[in-house]
């Protein structure tokens, strides 16, 4: 588990090897990864835009920028926490993500929440250092 703290917004990151859906003899590794933001804070906020910074093996990087998460842009009130699974396909067995969530206050003002990194990493295998 891995996890960020930001203006009293936590998000810890969970991900996981999908071996069924992955094919290594044509290069393709597939890895989910499961989302927990929680507003630890006093002030209501929604998640607008998402960026993510994805580095494989061989030091390939891919950028992932879009609005929202998974088809939502979720108000989060104080206490509150909004959890979802996503997906990253990597064209090597090993890789590296991190980034960062655009949030908005009621008011109307922005600011950027961290996304931890963290490691994709086959289990049983020794890993690389992204």
């Amino acid at each position: 588990m891995y996890e960020a703290v930001t203006r009293n917004l936590r998000v810890t990151v969970d991900p996981h090897y999908l071996e069924d859906e992955s094919a290594p003899e044509k290069g393709r590794y597939i890895w989910a990864y499961t989302v927990e933001i929680c507003n630890e804070g006093d002030e209501i906020v929604q998640l607008i835009n998402r960026y993510w910074h994805i580095t494989d093996a061989r030091g390939q990087v891919q950028e992932v920028r879009g609005p929202g998460v998974v088809g939502e842009q979720p108000v989060l009130s104080p206490g509150e926490a909004y959890t979802y699974t996503s997906g990253c396909p990597l064209a090597t067995s090993s890789g590296i993500m991190v980034g960062a969530y655009e949030m908005e206050t009621v008011d109307g003002s922005r600011f950027r929440v961290s996304i931890p990194a963290f490691s994709l990493d086959i289990p049983d295998e020794q890993p690389t250092l992204n």
